[in-house]
C-alpha cells in the first residue's frame, strides 16, 4: 500500500467558519461581503459564531458547540471525518484565550488533513476568490490505515 492517498475537495465545500470574540464582527462583515460565493457551499460554525452569521447575514450555518465548550474539537473531528475541508478561523492574537490548546489542536488537524485554513482576513479572502473555489481539488495525505498497520507490526 502507498504511504500517501488523494482526496478530492469536491466543487461544493463544507466549509467551517469559526472567531474569537474579538474577530465575530469581522467575520460576519467578510461572510456578507462573500455571501453570494458562500451560499454555494456547506456551511458550519462554533456556537456563537454560527448563530451571529446566520443571523446576520441569512446564510445557513450549522452551529456546533462554542469553542471553549469543545467547538473547535467538533471541527477537528469533522476534518478527520471528512465533513469540514475549508476552515476560516479569525483568531485574535491581541487577546490570550483559555482554550488556545484546542485551537491549536485544531490547526494541527487541518495541516494533518492538508486543508486550506484561513487564520486571518487577508488569507480568506485569497482563498475564497481562487479558481480552486469552483472546481474539485486534489491533495494527498498520509495513508493512516496502512499508518497504522505498519505500527501495529513494529509493536509486535
Amino acid at each position: 500500500m502507498s504511504e500517501k492517498i488523494t482526496l478530492t475537495i469536491g466543487k461544493k465545500k463544507n466549509i467551517a467558519l469559526i472567531a474569537h470574540d474579538g474577530k465575530k464582527a469581522d467575520l460576519v462583515e467578510w461572510c456578507k461581503k462573500n455571501a453570494d460565493i458562500l451560499k454555494n457551499h456547506n456551511l458550519c460554525g462554533t456556537g456563537t459564531t454560527a448563530r451571529l452569521i446566520t443571523d446576520c447575514t441569512g446564510l445557513t450555518v450549522k452551529g456546533y458547540n462554542s469553542g471553549p465548550l469543545g467547538g473547535d474539537q467538533q471541527i477537528g473531528a469533522k476534518i478527520v471525518e471528512g465533513m469540514v475541508d475549508f476552515v476560516v478561523f479569525l483568531s485574535d492574537p491581541l487577546t490570550a484565550a483559555p482554550h488556545d490548546p484546542d485551537v491549536k489542536a485544531l490547526m494541527r488537524i487541518a495541516q494533518v488533513y492538508d486543508i486550506p485554513f484561513a487564520d486571518n482576513k487577508a488569507t480568506a479572502d485569497f482563498m475564497i476568490h481562487s479558481s480552486y473555489m469552483d472546481e474539485e481539488y486534489d491533495h494527498e495525505v498520509i495513508n493512516f490505515k496502512q499508518n497504522i498497520e505498519d505500527r501495529v507490526q513494529t509493536m509486535r
